[in-house]
């Protein structure tokens, strides 16, 4: 069976729950279902943060996602998987991303989920920028965020 494979780049809030249970389907085979939602954070560093901003090409950001979740299939045995990436602005407390992973086995669905995100917090074409009582700033990559992707050679 070809793993299910939801990508999505929107403006819109996404429930988790109902994700879920789009990728379970009524199966009663799968042994694991692994989540991740990203959140805005109202504090980064010292600073405050009063709205974030995302913006992305739409065509190639849909397309690299896609491409993480072709990778993430080949790597585990993954029966269904869903990547849900926010743009615009952003709130704290708002979601941001949503990764859900499908397996028979939890170590493949957690392992699966990780990467992705690993991938998403570096190579993902979104650009961030944080409004505080200081003003606006582009938020830059993080090392630690590009060894946590290179431990997956």
């Amino acid at each position: 069976m070809s793993a299910d494979m939801r990508i999505s780049v929107q403006p819109e809030d996404f429930d988790i729950g109902a994700e879920i249970e789009r990728l379970k389907g009524g199966r009663t085979d799968l042994g694991a279902i692994a989540t991740f939602t990203g959140l805005v954070r109202d504090i980064h560093g010292d600073k405050v943060i009063k709205k974030m901003t995302l913006e992305h090409f739409p065509a190639m950001a849909e397309k690299e996602l896609g491409k993480i979740g072709e990778q993430a299939k080949e790597r585990w045995p993954i029966e269904g998987l869903t990547i849900i990436h926010r743009y615009d602005e952003l709130y704290p407390g708002d979601q941001i991303v949503l990764v859900v992973t499908t397996s028979h086995h939890r170590e493949a669905a957690f392992n699966a989920a990780q990467f992705i995100m690993d991938w998403l917090k570096t190579d993902a074409p979104f650009w961030k920028k944080e409004e505080t009582e200081d003003g606006t700033h582009w938020v830059d990559a993080k090392a630690s965020d590009d060894d946590k992707k290179d431990r997956w050679g």
